[in-house]
């Protein structure tokens, strides 16, 4: 009884092992049904484990199961045998594009979990059945862009309720665009340009809050967004259709010049209406005010030229007070409240308030005020926040003030002026990531502990995951992720400030006072998206975690360690270990936790975006680990 006891606990011991050897089978058929013309997978080998981090190209879910082959450039060509992958029961990713496959699709229908299918740049060609993709549930992004495909679109691909990204562009599909479910929410990018299609751009995607779509290059397709007039109609019976087309044009450009008048009359009557707001002056600040730049010594502003900056800005624009607008009750005067939880003040409050400079940041100057009630805040002025009108502007600052979340500041009040802005929030005691963890090596540093940079983590990851549904259908959820921009609690609880701030911004404001625009993409393609964000939270994870400052958040690069190159490398070979931080390295219980956490952060960085992660799965993957 005992010898078969021993046995049973044996074989169960190995049960892993087993297991990783069997999913390196169906790899090797893959392998050896291809053909290699740029490079090898010699690192493929029969009887070794594919989750052992040495198989190129091969991704695992925690390092147990086969979840992912990435293999890109190598010059693939042959033919992909679907019905061996099927027996790698956990793959969800799929990523075969820039390589030399052709012939019709191969039919990836058969791997019902896929949740990435990327097969951009190859030469697969011919039409793809209608309901190709109908049991193909778990799709979140199809690239099928820039292959030689032709038929129409299959209609089962706009059925997927959970589709997030499709890619279609640069192949001759032809015929009209297929009804987009009612069931998805979730697209936010569909680009079908360069193809052969027509008719109407269907309402159902028109109309859907799609954060970014092309339809460019299809020259008989009309309708929404193209501004392209669908008449079908033919010219009324013995009319010039010359005739009929001249009337139109007139009548829209009538049209334009009697709105165009009517604009410009409402701006006028506006701007006479429009009060002039005394912005907050130097000149009101304490006279023996202390100053606090809390910034390490490669990002240090001279703390002369701020005073001096400050004394400039508001010692010559002195107006009179408006007592207009006011969220929170009589005597408020030009300041709006939205967040009344603190209790209720006014610009004069803020006038009298013992107050101190904080620093300047990419979007202007911190000032710290102590109210005579105890209420300590922070006033952040910022310029060149003009793209909204007032209205528009009092709408988006509402909805901020609504926003209720453990690990997201939410403003208390705000002040408007055509010249800048002013953002007031509860001031928190530990201030800002960066300052913690690099400005003072001294009590706070040696307070960030394990845990407690395990919990900065977890916080961070979910605010962002809670912004990032919040604000959707913004091309970028946050914008300005970085360690400055996360603040602490007394108990090192994590609040993400300065988020959404894309849609008040000018595009050239936008881009050189935002962080997300410093990702790849935007240097490479001068694109943004949300996946920018997931970018920026790889960069404060891998802050967190190795305990440097990170180059890429000064303008001139020069400071700090190259964060990117450094983790990049490691990981490439395998000595993430390296990379943590003396100081808490030498938990040796959570080190798999943190090895694990630098991989995650690896991920989010990918240079190319698709690469990455979107913030749910990145904040699921940080969960698992942290159980």
């Amino acid at each position: 009884m005992t010898a078969v006891l021993y046995l049973c606990l044996l074989c169960f011991s190995f049960t892993p092992s087993l297991q990783h050897v069997s999913e390196s089978e169906p790899l090797m058929r893959f392998k050896t049904s291809v053909n290699i013309t740029k490079g090898d997978l010699n690192s493929w080998r029969t009887g070794t484990d594919p989750c052992n981090g040495k198989w190129f190209g091969i991704y695992c879910q925690r390092g147990q199961t086969v979840s992912g082959i990435h293999i890109t450039k190598l010059g693939l060509s042959g033919i992909i045998h679907v019905e061996d992958l099927k027996d790698l029961p956990n793959l969800r990713t799929i990523r075969l594009d820039n390589n030399l496959l052709s012939g019709p699709l191969p039919p990836f229908f058969k791997l019902h979990g896929l949740r990435s299918l990327l097969l951009s740049n190859n030469s697969f060609s011919g039409e793809i059945a209608a309901d190709f993709f109908k049991d193909m549930l778990q799709l979140k992004r199809v690239f099928l862009d820039h292959n030689d495909f032709t038929g129409n679109i299959p209609t089962s691909l706009m059925q997927l309720t959970g589709l997030e990204e499709l890619h279609l562009q640069g192949n001759q599909f032809s015929g009209e665009i297929p009804l987009l479910t009612d069931g998805n929410k979730n697209l936010k990018l569909l680009d079908l340009s360069n193809n052969n299609l027509e008719g109407e751009i269907p309402k159902s995607i028109a109309e859907r809050n799609i954060v970014k779509m092309n339809f460019q290059g299809n020259q008989k397709l009309c309708g929404q967004p193209l501004n392209i007039i669908c008449d079908d109609k033919p010219p009324a019976l013995g009319k010039n259709p010359n005739e009929v087309t001249g009337k139109a044009v007139f009548m829209v450009i009538l049209f334009l010049l009697i709105f165009l008048i009517l604009v410009a009359i409402i701006t006028r009557w506006k701007k006479k209406r429009q009060p002039e707001f005394r912005m907050l002056s130097k000149d009101h600040l304490s006279d023996t005010e202390s100053v606090e730049v809390r910034m390490p010594d490669s990002v240090k502003k001279p703390v002369e030229a701020s005073k001096k900056r400050s004394n400039a800005d508001g010692s010559s624009k002195k107006g009179s007070t408006h007592h207009g607008k006011s969220g929170g009750g009589g005597g408020m005067g030009d300041i709006i409240m939205v967040n009344s939880e603190k209790g209720s003040f006014g610009l004069p409050d803020l006038m009298k308030a013992a107050a101190e400079v904080l620093g300047n940041g990419s979007l202007g100057s911190a000032y710290k005020a102590v109210m005579a009630n105890g209420l300590s805040v922070v006033v952040k002025r910022i310029r060149d926040m003009n793209k909204l009108s007032r209205d528009a502007f009092d709408v988006e600052l509402q909805r901020f003030g609504k926003l209720r979340h453990p690990n997201v500041l939410t403003p208390l009040a705000y002040h408007y002026r055509r010249e800048e802005k002013l953002v007031v929030s509860e001031y928190m005691p530990k201030s800002s990531l960066l300052y913690v963890l690099h400005g003072d090596r001294g009590t706070f540093h040696s307070e960030l502990t394990w845990s407690t940079r395990l919990k900065i983590i977890q916080g961070v990851a979910l605010g962002m995951q809670f912004l990032h549904e919040e604000f959707a259908s913004y091309e970028l959820p946050h914008g300005n992720l970085k360690s400055s921009n996360v603040l602490l609690s007394e108990t090192y609880e994590p609040l993400v400030s300065d988020y959404a701030f894309l849609p008040l911004l000018q595009p050239d404001n936008a881009s050189q006072a935002l962080f997300a625009f410093k990702s790849p993409e935007f240097a490479q393609n001068q694109q943004v998206s949300p996946k920018s964000d997931v970018y920026c939270l790889g960069v404060i994870l891998l802050e967190i975690m190795t305990g440097k400052f990170p180059s890429q958040y000064l303008n001139n690069g020069k400071g700090g360690i190259d964060i990117i190159e450094w983790v990049q490398s490691s990981v490439a070979q395998h000595k993430e270990e390296e990379l943590i931080d003396p100081e808490i390295s030498s938990n040796t219980d959570s080190l798999q936790q943190m090895v694990e956490l630098l991989r995650i952060g690896a991920v989010c960085i990918a240079s190319n975006p698709d690469d990455r992660e979107n913030m749910k799965e990145i904040v699921t993957r940080i969960e698992r680990i942290t159980i």
